[in-house]
Parts: structure tokens; C-alpha cells; sequence
């Protein structure tokens, strides 16, 4: 009798546990296509870049949400450098105060920190510019131009702070501190640098139907 039950119960669970897991698995099968679908989207659109190896990595970690189109990549991009851009300028300020007035290297270490909080107050101003692009949709202005031309401008003289920064320290016979500085600062001039062609290739549209117009 109690083997029947058993038996009984079984076949009443069983439906009912496939019941509650089919939905579950369903929704994983497209979370995990939504995966995969932006991770060959990043892929293809890092592959137009300087250092596609460094944006990939930089940007699987986002594959997880939607990435919404070009305009979104390069947002998700430019907050990529400005977090990089961030982290180097906290650790060059640190250098730079504990280098002060007893090391000959201060000088070159405060010029390249004043570099790189440049690079932030641009990346910052680049993002902040990114997203008011949003409100023009498609529509295709002299404003949309002008905004266009803005970030580029910023993004750019980011990317020319980071460079010169890396390059006040030449050659390869250096401190480990001076080392770690320019590894960082090249750090943030390789990813702007991708940021800046993700931009561009966002950009692109406006400025080939802006040459259309009469």
C-alpha cells in the first residue's frame, strides 16, 4: 500500500517539477543568448580598434547586460577609461605627496599626475556630452554636429594627456615606482584610445548623413 502511494505521489510531483523548471530553463537559454549575442557584438566592434585584445577584455565583464548599439558601447567604453583615468590619478597623487621635495623625481610624477586629472575633468566632460546626444534620437542638426564634435575634441585631448604622461618617463632603466607609473598611464592611453575609435564609429552615421544633406 505504502509503495503505491509512493508511486502515486511520484507521478503527481514529477509533472509539476517540470512544470516549475521548464520556465526556469527557458529564461537561462535566452539570458545565455543575450550573452552571447553582445560578446560578438563587442568582438566585432573591438576588432576596429588600436588594441582590440585590451577593449575585449575590458568590455566582456558587459556582455552580460544588452549592449544597446553603437552609442551604448561607446558610453560603456568612455566609463571604462574614466575608471581607469580615475585609479591612475588616485595612485600618481599618493606618489607625488610622498615624493614631495626629497625626490628628483617628484617634478616629471606632479606633471604626470596634472595630465591625468586632466584626462578625467575631459572623460568626465565626454560622458556627460555622450548622453545628452540621446534627446536628438536620429534627427541630424547642426546641435548633434556640434555635440559630436565636443566629445571628439575631449576624448582626444584625454587620450594626448594620458600619451604624454607615459612618455615623460623614456627608456626602460627606471625605478619600480616610475615603472608602475607608466604602465599605468599607458594603461589609460590604450583604452581611450579604443573608447575614441568605438566614438567614432557611433559618430560615423550622423557625419555620413550629414554629407548627404543638400
Amino acid at each position: 500500500m505504502a509503495q503505491h502511494l509512493n508511486l502515486t505521489s511520484l507521478v503527481i510531483f514529477l509533472p509539476l517539477l517540470f512544470s516549475i523548471l521548464s520556465p526556469v530553463e527557458s529564461s537561462l537559454a535566452r539570458h545565455n543568448s543575450h550573452n552571447s549575442q553582445s560578446m560578438t557584438y563587442i568582438e566585432s566592434s573591438c576588432n576596429g580598434t588600436l588594441y582590440p585584445d585590451l577593449c575585449i577584455r575590458c568590455l566582456a565583464k558587459f556582455s552580460k547586460s544588452t549592449i544597446d548599439g553603437p552609442q551604448h558601447l561607446a558610453h560603456v567604453a568612455l566609463s571604462v577609461s574614466l575608471s581607469r583615468a580615475l585609479h591612475t590619478k588616485g595612485y600618481l597623487l599618493k606618489v607625488a605627496n610622498e615624493l614631495r621635495a626629497i625626490n628628483k623625481e617628484y617634478p616629471k610624477v606632479q606633471d604626470c599626475a596634472n595630465l591625468i586629472t586632466d584626462s578625467v575633468d575631459q572623460l568626465s566632460q565626454a560622458i556627460k556630452e555622450l548622453k545628452r546626444l540621446n534627446q536628438f534620437s536620429s534627427t541630424i542638426n547642426d546641435k548633434v554636429l556640434w555635440h559630436i564634435s565636443n566629445v571628439d575634441t575631449w576624448v582626444s585631448t584625454a587620450l594626448t594627456d594620458a600619451s604624454s604622461c607615459a612618455r615623460s618617463f623614456p627608456g626602460h632603466r627606471m625605478s619600480k615606482r616610475v615603472a608602475t607609473i607608466k604602465v599605468k598611464a599607458l594603461n589609460v592611453a590604450e583604452v581611450t584610445s579604443n573608447a575614441l575609435a568605438l566614438f567614432h564609429r557611433y559618430a560615423l552615421r550622423y557625419q555620413q548623413a550629414a554629407a548627404k544633406k543638400p
